[in-house]
C-alpha cells in the first residue's frame, strides 16, 4: 500500500504543483524518487510531527495540497492537538498519511501499535477517514483525495500486501465495494484485513454458509445504505478491522444500527480489545493472538449463526 500511495502522488504530482509531500524524517527509501524529481514539492519537517502539521496548514491556506507522511501513531496521535487547532478547524486541504495501521509495527510495542487511530481521527470535526483494503484500493484512494476538498485521513498497510481486487474497481468516498454476495451473514472489513475477510467468507462457503462481503474502506463518511441494506437482507452483521473494537468501524456500524428504525440485527465487532497489548511480535502473530484469521472469523461467524434464524424468502 505505502508503494501504491507514494507512485500515484508522484504521479499526480508532475502535473499539479500545488501537491506538496512532507515527511516527518523518514521513508526515504520509497519517498526517494519524489524528493529527487520533484525537490521544490518536497519537504523533510524531520521528527518534528507538530511543526509538519502546521506548515502543512500554512501551505494549505495559500492554495497547496498538502501531504504529511509518518508511520504509525506519528502523524495522529503525536500532533493530534495541531490536526485539531490547525487543520480541522481552518478546515484546511491536508491529508494525513499514516503508514503501519494496526500491528504493522506489532515488534516495536504499543507504542508501535496503531490501534487508536481511526477513532480518534473519525472523531476530528470535517475530517474524512479512510482505510483502503489493498494496493488497488489505495491507488484509487490517493487520487480520490487529491480531488476531495477539506482535512483527510487515509491509514494504510506498512508493504508487501496482498492485491485483493483483480480488475479495475469503482471507488467513491462514502460509498463501500460489495467484493462478495451473500444472504447468510455480512462481513464488512475496512483496510488492510481485506484479503483475511475474504478468505474467512471462502471457508464459510465451504461450509455451506454464504456471506456477503463489504469493503468499508471509507470510515467517514460511512455508506450508511450499505449497511442497513445488509442488515435488511441478511442473518448478521460481523464487522472485522486490525483496531480497537472502540470508535473505529465497529463503532461507526453500530451507530448506524442502533439508530435504524425496524426489526434489528444480530451483530458482533472483531478486532482488538481496547487495553495495550501485552504481546510484541510480526503483524501475523498479533492478529493471531487477536483472532484475526480467516479461520478464527470463519469460527465465530459459524458460531453466531448456528442460533440465528434463517431469512423468510
Amino acid at each position: 500500500m505505502r508503494n501504491a500511495c507514494i507512485e500515484t502522488l508522484l504521479e499526480l504530482a508532475k502535473q499539479d504543483e500545488r501537491i506538496v509531500f512532507i515527511t516527518g524524517d523518514l521513508g526515504f527509501g520509497v519517498v526517494t524518487p519524489f524528493m529527487q524529481q520533484l525537490p521544490l514539492q518536497f519537504i523533510n519537517a524531520g521528527v518534528a510531527e507538530q511543526n509538519m502539521t502546521g506548515i502543512a496548514t500554512g501551505m494549505a491556506l495559500r492554495g497547496k495540497i498538502v501531504f504529511t507522511y509518518s508511520i504509525g501513531n506519528f502523524p495522529t496521535l503525536r500532533c493530534l492537538e495541531h490536526i485539531r487547532n490547525d487543520v480541522c478547524y481552518h478546515n484546511a486541504n491536508v491529508k494525513v498519511v499514516s503508514v503501519g495501521g494496526g500491528f504493522a509495527y506489532g515488534s516495536m510495542g504499543p507504542t508501535h501499535h496503531a490501534i487508536e487511530d481511526l477513532a480518534v481521527m473519525r472523531a476530528m470535526p470535517g475530517m474524512t477517514v479512510i482505510a483502503p483494503g489493498d494496493p488497488v484500493e489505495t491507488r484509487a484512494a490517493t487520487r480520490a483525495i487529491v480531488e476531495y476538498p477539506g482535512p483527510c485521513y487515509l491509514r494504510l498497510g506498512k508493504a508487501g500486501e496482498p492485491t485483493v481486487h483483480q480488475a479495475a474497481i469503482d471507488f467513491e468516498i462514502g460509498r463501500a465495494i460489495r467484493m462478495r454476495e451473500g444472504r447468510d451473514a455480512t462481513l464488512i472489513s475496512t483496510g488492510g484485513i481485506l484479503q483475511t475477510t475474504v478468505r474467512a467468507a471462502e471457508l464459510l462457503a465451504q461450509e455451506g454458509i454464504e456471506a456477503r462481503v463489504l469493503s468499508m474502506h471509507t470510515l467517514k463518511p460511512l455508506d450508511e445504505e450499505a449497511v442497513l441494506a445488509a442488515a435488511r437482507e441478511t442473518r448478521a452483521i460481523i464487522t472485522i478491522e486490525e483496531h480497537s473494537i472502540v470508535g473505529g468501524l465497529g463503532s461507526a456500524v453500530a451507530e448506524v444500527l442502533a439508530e435504524a428504525d425496524g426489526d434489528k440485527v444480530v451483530f458482533k465487532r472483531i478486532g482488538a480489545p481496547a487495553a495495550f497489548s501485552p504481546h510484541i511480535g510480526s503483524q501475523d502473530y498479533m492478529r493471531k493472538r487477536h483472532g484475526l484469521t480467516g479461520e478464527a472469523i470463519a469460527k465465530c461467524v459459524a458460531n453466531i449463526l448456528q442460533v440465528v434464524p434463517a431469512l423468510s424468502v
